[in-house]
């Protein structure tokens, strides 16, 4: 009929994949991962841009201690992160960490036993089980300013220009930077363990593999700022070599 209007939608809903911090909990001492936050992450509480935070509670899921949930949920956000799932725990856990406003998360892939002495291949069949996005390398042609954020679901990351201090990459595999690197690079960000981070002038504002992180309130190699480099997983330890 002529006069009418047809009113749109007001939203739209759609699934979405976003990063997140995973941030395994091996011990229920808040005084002790407040220190440790503090040694790793300095006082300024500057390192992350209220990035959105999974709690990984199966190291502690057995575990007969507490875990005293409202401090640890407080304990990141004095960091600028942002707590909002939790998975892993046990059924007691999991009440508590719902109690305190976190939801569930899926439970991660269960971990394969080495039966090959080829890890990389066992790593590369777990990301396969995640079913990550097969995509072409991502490629960033301009400078990143502070702010910015770019991440290469389910690929790698080159960036033929400078990533400025407050930005980030991240990537799912492997992270190149051909131009200094003075912000935050993120590689293996869904858990891939044999992910790197190249760059052609090292100077960090904090790299990670895996989940494993080191900032600028590290000792970096001296002789290597500003040089070329890699960063490589070693177990839990990061290792930045000459490149």
């Amino acid at each position: 009929m002529s006069g009418e209007t047809t009113q749109r939608s007001g939203f739209d809903m759609k699934s979405a994949q976003l990063p997140v911090v995973a941030f395994a909990l091996r011990s229920a001492d808040l005084e002790q991962l407040a220190q440790e936050f503090a040694e790793r992450f300095g006082s300024d509480s500057a390192f992350f841009d209220h990035d959105p935070v999974l709690v990984d509670l199966a190291q502690l899921r057995e575990a007969d201690e507490d875990i005293d949930f409202a401090a640890l949920v407080a304990l990141l956000r004095q960091y600028r992160t942002t707590p909002v799932a939790v998975r892993g725990g046990s059924e007691a856990q999991m009440a508590r960490a719902y109690a305190a406003g976190l939801i569930a998360a899926p439970e991660a892939p269960p971990a394969r036993k080495a039966a090959e002495p080829e890890v990389r291949e066992v790593e590369v069949e777990v990301i396969k089980e995640v079913q990550l996005p097969a995509k072409a390398t991502m490629r960033v042609d301009k400078p990143m300013r502070s702010g910015q954020q770019v991440y290469a679901a389910g690929s790698d990351v080159i960036v033929n220009a400078i990533v400025s201090y407050g930005a980030e990459v991240i990537a799912d595999g492997n992270v190149h930077v051909y131009g200094p690197l003075r912000g935050r690079a993120v590689a293996g960000a869904r858990g891939d363990k044999s992910a790197r981070i190249y760059c052609t002038c090292f100077e960090p504002q904090l790299v990670s593999i895996a989940g494993i992180y080191r900032t600028v309130e590290s000792d970096w190699p001296a002789e290597l700022s500003g040089k070329a480099a890699v960063v490589r997983l070693e177990g839990e330890k990061l290792l930045i070599e000459p490149l």
